[in-house]
């Protein structure tokens, strides 16, 4: 199932769209349910994964963004 929507980090205002499977998968973000993340921030991806990292977070605020995409659909 795919979701999207918006996180506001500090000054930050990133859009995402998450693939997330029902159960952990070999192909999911650490084993978890995230298999392909994308995280945009003013149209420019700040992170990636699709079944692998195409592009880790780039500073605080993406992995703070990171961080709460991991607790509401990885687990």
């Amino acid at each position: 199932m795919w979701y999207e929507g918006c996180i506001g980090v500090h000054s930050s205002i990133f859009h995402f769209c998450v693939k997330v499977y029902q159960r952990g998968s070999q192909y999911g973000i650490d084993g978890g349910r995230i298999s392909k993340l994308n995280l945009r921030r003013a149209d420019i991806v700040v992170a990636n994964y699709d079944r692998g990292w195409d592009v880790e977070p780039v500073d605080e605020d993406t992995a703070i963004a990171y961080q709460i995409l991991l607790l509401d659909y990885n687990h």
